[in-house]
């Protein structure tokens, strides 16, 4: 893959010697298309664009400041610059971080072939190819149970030979951080958004320099890394993005979770919460209630159409429990209007070109679903 002519425009842009650069996915999975963001207000360096996994994507503007203050923060947090590994998408915006924090470390990454399969040989492969002492990969958890699920000698001693293996772009189940730390792999789990320059939570805690706040429930992240807004859409921009008086950035976004002691836990999004029978459901609950299931790999929960409460919890589930055996968990956790009442296994849970949860494609695999 040639980074070389994203690279080069994306230091120009750094240096305010450029236009901000637009990543877009280019004909096939994987690829990019490079597009000069001539619409991009000054001090700006890039433009992303949202995943879309529950509506239409958003043009989020990323300021040069925001950038290298994320940069900077994730170094500070990891105690070194390194070089890293690109496994990402660079059109998303943890791809592209991976990009901007190389250039801001001035160490070169290296590129998997983003347009082919992932496969543990082709990380292995990739991950050889790293010089730097210091070495840092991003990852989904899709990507990690791959590597994990039947591994080989050579991709463990590839992973243990990273100093930092970011975790991000969905919830990662306890099942799978149970192997990584059987293995000793340095997992760091991450959250953030487009909206924050990629993750800025690790492991519960804010990088230096992010501050977080919940008003009502939903989280707020505050700070340099904060972006500027959306592009052509000032009213989302108005509901979403503030400044304090004293003058710090902060994004409202759309999950639920709580601050306690200086830790963030993420309880999950506001639309996952399902409203089966005039009970609310907590879709991320559910998840983890059937994640604890022996034989369980992992689950994504969505509410589906009900003919009698109008709306229940559906799941999907990877692994070989038996499907009473979920239920009756479930159901001892978290009571009845919690149990799913469409339940399908499947060998991977559907996922967006970015690894984070294909919520819509779970919504029609359960539609053929038996009920229960």
């Amino acid at each position: 893959m040639d980074l070389d002519p994203l690279l080069s425009a994306l230091a120009a842009a750094l240096n305010e010697e450029g236009p901000a650069v637009e990543v877009l996915p280019g004909e096939s999975p994987g690829s990019h298309r490079l597009h000069q963001a001539g619409d991009a207000p000054e001090g700006s360096a890039a433009v992303v664009r949202t995943s879309g996994s529950t509506g239409t994507p958003k043009r989020t503007v990323l300021p040069i400041d925001s950038l290298a203050a994320s940069s900077m923060a994730t170094a500070e947090r990891l105690g070194a610059e390194g070089q890293w590994l690109l496994a990402l998408p660079v059109h998303y915006v943890a791809g592209l971080a991976v990009l901007t924090r190389s250039l801001y470390a001035g160490t070169r990454p290296w590129a998997m072939d983003l347009e082919a399969r992932f496969t543990p040989e082709a990380f292995t492969a990739a991950a050889g190819e790293l010089t730097d002492r210091v070495r840092i990969t991003s990852l989904v958890p899709t990507q990690l149970a791959r590597l994990l699920e039947d591994p080989a000698e050579q991709a463990i001693a590839a992973l243990r030979r990273f100093d930092a293996i970011l975790l991000g772009g969905g919830a990662t189940s306890e099942p799978l951080r149970a192997a990584a730390r059987t293995h000793g792999l340095k997992i760091i789990r991450t959250y953030g958004m487009s909206e924050t320059c990629g993750g800025c939570v690790y492991d519960g805690e804010p990088l230096p320099g992010v501050r977080i706040a919940t008003v009502e429930g939903r989280i707020r992240l505050g700070g340099d890394v904060v972006a500027g807004g959306y592009l052509g859409n000032p009213e989302l921009t108005d509901t979403h993005f503030s400044v304090d008086g004293e003058g710090t950035r902060w994004f409202t976004t759309d999950d639920l979770g709580s601050y306690t002691d200086g830790t963030l836990a993420v309880e999950g999004r506001i639309d996952d919460v399902i409203n089966t029978g005039a009970v609310k459901v907590s879709a991320g609950a559910v998840a983890t209630a059937i994640e604890a299931v022996p034989g369980v790999g992992s689950a994504l929960v969505v509410g589906v159409p009900d003919p009698e409460w109008g709306s229940a919890a559906g799941a999907l589930a990877t692994g070989r429990a038996d499907a009473a055996d979920i239920r009756d968990a479930v159901r001892a956790a978290l009571g009845r209007a919690a149990v799913p009442h469409r339940l399908l296994a499947v060998a991977d849970l559907p996922v967006l070109p970015g690894g984070k949860p294909d919520r819509q494609a779970a919504i029609s695999l359960l539609a053929g679903a038996g009920r229960e």
